[in-house]
């Protein structure tokens, strides 16, 4: 049966392909064309409405399902960039701490390094939590340092956490002296480093300063390290050089003469602080 269709299908085919345009077969085809052309224009008039309310369905489906994997794109990439920039702070402060310890060569010291893991709350940065403790060797009382110089001491610990005291805290206090430059010749002046009673919450003063100090605006204060010969047993808990601060008192020299202290800007910025380290044997060479 298929063999005689195949076969009758190509007679055919001969026939209306060899006959004139005015054969009977070109005149059915005509026919049918004429008689099926109307019924294929309305029913394709009559489902274009169809069509068209079915394209718009897939393709907001489409659209809707492509803003999800973009928006879904969005936001990995996003948080990647996040993260990012966090490890590229991080990386910062770990170069500039990396300095800071090969210059004062504070290795010797037992450092240990950690991330700040919480803040006070508090309009003024009083304390911060690093994820370091006693099971880190850290102490109570042991120095805490930034990339950019001194940041306060230790509190409490846990076994592996600590509380840190920073340097702007009404708690804390450290003998300091400033670094005076004079006749080229690098002078030191000792004094005591607290927090400015005020409003300035992030500013510190060096007090007890001798009216004789030959000091100016801009000059570096750091830690003093002092030691009592008289009693080997009273030392300072932090080494001698950390930087704490510069003098910002425009009028140094006539503030310490009249009232013995000067003010002094702290060089670490508390509010972006978030790796720091902790000397756990602030008496290496004692």
């Amino acid at each position: 049966m298929l063999a005689l269709l195949v076969v009758f299908s190509l007679i055919l085919l001969t026939d209306y392909f060899g006959e004139s345009p005015s054969s009977p077969l070109h005149s059915v085809q005509r026919g049918v064309v004429a008689v099926l052309s109307p019924i294929q224009d309305g029913a394709s008039k009559v489902l274009s409405p169809v069509r068209d309310v079915t394209d718009w369905f897939s393709s907001t489906l489409r659209a809707k399902s492509r803003n999800e994997q973009l928006n879904a794109e969005n936001t990995r990439l996003r948080t990647e960039n996040m993260t990012y920039k966090a490890y590229a702070v991080e990386y910062a402060q770990d170069e500039k701490l990396l300095k800071l310890d090969n210059l004062l060569n504070l290795s010797q010291y037992g450092l240990v390094s950690a991330n700040v893991i919480e803040r006070d709350s508090l309009p003024w940065y009083d304390q911060i939590e690093i994820n370091r403790g006693s099971d880190n060797g850290v102490r109570v009382d042991d120095p805490v340092i930034g990339q950019d110089g001194l940041v306060g001491d230790v509190l409490a610990v846990t076994g592996t956490t600590s509380e840190v005291t920073l340097i702007v805290s009404p708690k804390f206090a450290v003998g300091a002296m400033v670094e005076a430059t004079q006749d080229g010749a690098v002078q030191g002046y000792p004094g005591v480093i607290q927090p400015s009673v005020g409003d300035d919450a992030d500013s510190l003063v060096l007090s007890q300063l001798k009216p004789t100090a030959q000091v100016s605006p801009g000059e570096d204060v750091v830690t003093s390290g002092f030691r009592d010969s008289g009693d080997p047993t009273i030392e300072s808990y932090y080494p001698p050089g950390i930087p704490i601060g510069q003098i910002s008192n425009q009028d140094a020299q006539n503030t310490v003469v009249n009232s013995q202290q000067v003010d002094v800007a702290p060089f670490v910025n508390f509010t972006q602080l978030s790796v720091v380290q902790v000397l756990t044997k602030p008496h290496a060479n004692s």
